[in-house]
This record gives C-alpha cells, sequence and structure tokens, in this order.
C-alpha cells in the first residue's frame, strides 16, 4: 500500500517498480473509471477499447457485481453522478 503524501506525491512499492522496470523520471499514466484508478507504466500499450466493447466490459462487471452481492441491488446510475454511457464514451486513444 502506498500513501499519499502532503504533495499528493505517491511512492511505489520496489517490487512493482521492479516487475515493470520503471526508472526515476518516468512519466507513468493514471487512468480514472468510476472507483478506480489504473496506473499505466511507461513503453505499455493501454487497452484502446472501442465506446462498445467499453461498454460490454462495463455489463460484465455490473453483473459479476450482482453476483457476488446476491439479491441487494446495485444503486441506480442516477446515484453514482455518472452514468455507464459517459463513462466510457470519451477518447482515451491521445
Amino acid at each position: 500500500m502506498s500513501k499519499v503524501t502532503g504533495k499528493f506525491q505517491l511512492t511505489l512499492p520496489k517490487r512493482l517498480v521492479d516487475a515493470y522496470g520503471i526508472r526515476v523520471g518516468d512519466e507513468v499514466e493514471l487512468l480514472a473509471a468510476g472507483d478506480s484508478i489504473t496506473l499505466v507504466p511507461p513503453g505499455r500499450a493501454r487497452n484502446v477499447a472501442t465506446v462498445e466493447e467499453r461498454l460490454r466490459y462495463f455489463d460484465r462487471a455490473t453483473d459479476r457485481q450482482r453476483k457476488r452481492e446476491g439479491t441487494r441491488a446495485l444503486r441506480p446510475a442516477r446515484d453514482r453522478g455518472w452514468s455507464r454511457e459517459e463513462l466510457y464514451a470519451h477518447d482515451r486513444s491521445r
């Protein structure tokens, strides 16, 4: 687990730095998706999926979540402040 400093900086665990070949001065990309943040190491190809593929991934994740939670229903999209279409429709290929 990493801790955020007063300057909003993170220290990466050595095992991850070694595993992904991250070096001092490298720029990593942070991608936000709902309640998660993904760190993309330098030189790694990002998963650039079409909007339809992203929506399909979202639906699969929602189905898995419903199975884990049993009968408890997920909150409607209007309570989250965003919709799945808004989340996955923007262009991440920049």
